[in-house]
């Protein structure tokens, strides 16, 4: 695992973006996994703008969910499906075709499930799978003690989980009970994960993930277990490492080819 520390959010926005930027220079029609809330914003702006500079072509990229609120309707302003389509696939010129994610008002919810597990596999497999972190160590609804082997599959979030959620609805009472997401052993087998975390709320999380046990209590410490995993934080988000110099050291060192 490499841990980068950045001075801030825009900065780290910068580094992940040229760094699937490049991945699209090498392989056009690479699969992106799109994490969604606040933290990954600075990454599709950057992106966007290397677009509009003519810096990458995003004509034949495709997009993939991370995971999908159950029960909001597609159209929904916070169905993830949505905002992705808002803060993605828009911004970078795509169309809805070369995107796929899962369906959370499926009837056979399960079977959409399994369905969409298949569809990445046949897709390629991801290339580059963008993650975020949750206050208690969760990566994308794999919520403390979740299989480190899970599939895509239903989960019910937990209260914090919800609470930290309802920023983005008109309050506790809107934000689902239960999601789609990818499950970790699903994540794991994308070919590069990369994970951002800002801010100091993010810190305990951040740490524990990286320097602490491989634990289900720590569903983000699976990362502990890919051969291409790359951690980016700002300076509040890397507060609780204690190997924080050594991090900072191995990044100065690094060959430019080497790449992120």
């Amino acid at each position: 695992m490499e841990v980068v520390i950045v001075p801030d959010s825009a900065a780290g926005g910068e580094l992940i973006a040229e760094a699937m930027a490049d991945l699209l220079r090498r392989k056009p029609d690479a699969l992106l996994g799109v994490a969604t809330g606040s933290t990954p914003l600075p990454v599709y702006e950057a992106l966007a703008a290397k677009v509009r500079a003519s810096e990458v072509d995003t004509s034949h990229a495709r997009i993939c969910q991370l995971d999908e609120y159950v029960g909001l309707p597609s159209g929904h302003p916070e169905s993830y499906r949505s905002v992705v389509l808002r803060e993605v696939v828009e911004p970078l010129g795509l169309t809805d075709a070369s995107f796929m994610g899962p369906d959370g008002t499926a009837e056979d919810v399960a079977a959409a499930c399994i369905g969409y597990d298949h569809a990445l596999t046949e897709a390629g497999g991801v290339d580059l799978q963008l993650l975020g972190i949750g206050t208690d160590g969760h990566i994308g609804f794999n919520e403390p003690c979740s299989s480190l082997a899970s599939r895509t599959r239903i989960k019910t979030l937990t209260d914090r989980t919800r609470q930290d959620n309802a920023r983005f609805f008109n309050g506790l009472d809107e934000v689902p009970h239960h999601v789609i997401t990818q499950g970790i052993g699903t994540i794991l087998e994308a070919r590069h994960l990369v994970l951002l975390a800002t801010g100091k709320a993010k810190a305990d999380a951040v740490a524990l993930a990286v320097e602490g046990p491989l634990s289900a209590l720590v569903p983000a410490s699976a990362l502990q277990l890919h051969p291409h995993a790359t951690v980016v934080v700002d300076e509040a988000a890397a507060s609780g490492l204690k190997l924080a110099d050594y991090f900072r050291a191995t990044y100065a060192a690094k060959p430019a080819w080497q790449g992120l």
